[in-house]
């Protein structure tokens, strides 16, 4: 049996260009022509259950000049075949990967970087749910890039903010998150070096997006591979704007910071693919301007079970 996306429905693909900082993720990849989206992973116990279900996924925006990025327009059908039984749950205990993973040698062999960001029906992490969900391999070519609107089943309270509307994922071809956990693995897997681990960068994510990620996780039965590492942007962005001299000196938003770094947004602010395509250039700025290396980065990431034991610190408090 297989987990198969064999074709994207409405799913554009950035390939991100040679704007990506060298120090991040140790070489470049050029810009190539996008592909439909192929992921497959096997299994051989005989004993899974299979649904199939039409899914559709989209993104806004234009191209930009500063990404480099391509995409692949159209509307394509598509039919995914989803196992829900089955979960990534890596069984062999890490310890302190962070000391460990920082000090091998070959870790820019081993560490894919991937910038991601996510849109909420609210603020609240345990009684709302994510509405939208994009990422980016940072170190771009075909296929970089995730992107899809999530049907949170509960109405939308801030609208307001980014724009996403009820009618807008309340659609048979937009899938729940039960049903997008194992695409978005599989797509992760995709870009996971052989034997490697993942860094997921978020801005704010240590108190925001990574919760959400993990509570949506949970209530779908599943845990977040134990080879990820999540990294929160925002201190950085914090710490570098401490260490400027001018007078006055910029936020630490997302939005902010684009503007400081004079960089241009493909789409609208509080989309998710818009957010990680200009988190994707403010973050190599940071590394940049901070001087931080892989290792310094690995180091300064958390583990799913650091977020876990933050959460449930402030939930006692």
């Amino acid at each position: 049996m297989c987990i198969s996306i064999s074709q994207v429905s409405r799913f554009r693909i950035y390939s991100l260009g040679s704007s990506c900082c060298e120090r991040v993720h140790g070489y470049l990849k050029n810009n190539t022509r996008p592909k439909l989206l192929d992921v497959r992973a096997s299994s051989v116990d005989g004993k899974s259950k299979w649904i199939r279900r039409n899914v559709s996924t989209s993104t806004q925006g234009s191209r930009s000049n500063n990404t480099k990025s391509s995409v692949l327009g159209g509307t394509v059908p598509v039919t995914r075949i989803i196992d829900v039984e089955s979960s990534t749950k890596l069984q062999q205990p890490f310890g302190n990967l962070q000391q460990r993973l920082a000090q091998d040698k070959d870790l820019p062999k081993l560490l894919t970087v991937i910038v991601s960001d996510l849109e909420t029906s609210g603020l609240s992490r345990v009684k709302e749910r994510i509405i939208e969900i994009a990422a980016q391999d940072i170190a771009g070519g075909t296929n970089s890039t995730f992107q899809t609107l999530v049907n949170p089943g509960l109405p939308i309270t801030n609208a307001y903010i980014h724009g996403i509307r009820d009618d807008m994922v309340c659609r048979p071809e937009v899938p729940r998150m039960e049903e997008l956990i194992p695409i978005f693995l599989r797509y992760v897997e995709s870009r996971q070096k052989p034997g490697g681990y993942v860094m997921i960068v978020a801005h704010n994510g240590k108190t925001f997006d990574f919760q959400f990620l993990i509570n949506e996780f949970n209530r779908c039965s599943y845990e977040i591979p134990r080879n990820w590492l999540l990294l929160d942007s925002l201190p950085m962005a914090r710490e570098n704007i401490k260490s400027l001299e001018a007078t006055v000196k910029p936020k630490a938003t997302l939005q902010a910071l684009g503007e400081y770094y004079n960089l241009s947004r493909d789409g609208d602010a509080h989309r998710a693919m818009s957010d990680v395509l200009l988190l994707s250039q403010v973050f190599q700025r940071l590394t940049i301007d901070l001087k931080l290396s892989l290792s310094d980065l690995v180091l300064r990431s958390h583990t799913p079970s650091d977020i876990t034991t933050a959460m449930a610190k402030n939930k006692k408090a």
